[in-house]
């Protein structure tokens, strides 16, 4: 049996796993065959819909919902009220199901603000950072800082979560990094 906590408000359906030391508070649901990581939290009206993978240490803030064809790896972060999409032409009339889904995939430490977008199928890169209300309708490379509607990169961000300001060095925390493809990597 897993150690977790559930608010009493909350729904966590049957076939739903839950990591040791996530914390579900008041009015979520985790929806069937969902997987939580370990040590998240999950703020007020969070839903995780069917089959979404949420890694370990990812924050969800209140009135987030994750649907089906989101990815969330390890250590992402949600603000309040960010939304996801999974469907590019919905029409009531005529559900698509899960074969038609479009895949999200949000890499490692990640950041979304409150209010943002994110137009399914994409790649968010792996410390990036979603400035809040933003609408990110391509993919954002590692350790960019994107802002606006449509989501423009407008810097760089490091791990720490400082905006680097003088070329690729943190003067937060002193890491040092080089551009490449996809993205930043970090120089050891």
């Amino acid at each position: 049996m897993s150690d977790y906590f559930v608010h009493e408000s909350s729904y966590v359906d049957e076939g739903a796993r839950i990591g040791d030391g996530t914390k579900i508070w008041h009015f979520c649901h985790i929806q069937k065959g969902a997987v939580v990581g370990k040590k998240c939290s999950m703020g007020q009206n969070v839903n995780v819909s069917n089959n979404v993978i949420i890694g370990n240490g990812c924050k969800l803030q209140n009135n987030v919902s994750v649907y089906e064809g989101v990815e969330l790896e390890d250590y992402v972060f949600c603000g309040p009220s960010c939304v996801f999409t999974n469907d590019l032409t919905p029409r009531a009339k005529y559900p698509k199901g899960t074969a038609g889904y479009k895949r999200t995939h949000v890499k490692t430490g990640a950041s979304i603000g409150a209010n943002a977008t994110i137009v399914c199928g994409h790649t968010i890169g792996r410390w990036a950072m979603i400035a809040s209300g933003a609408v990110v309708t391509k993919d954002v490379k590692d350790h960019a800082l994107v802002a606006g509607i449509p989501a423009k990169q407008i810097g760089w961000v490091c791990e720490c979560g400082a905006v680097m300001k003088n070329g690729l060095y943190c003067a937060d925390c002193g890491r040092q990094y080089m551009e490449e493809e996809n993205g930043l990597i970090e120089v050891k």
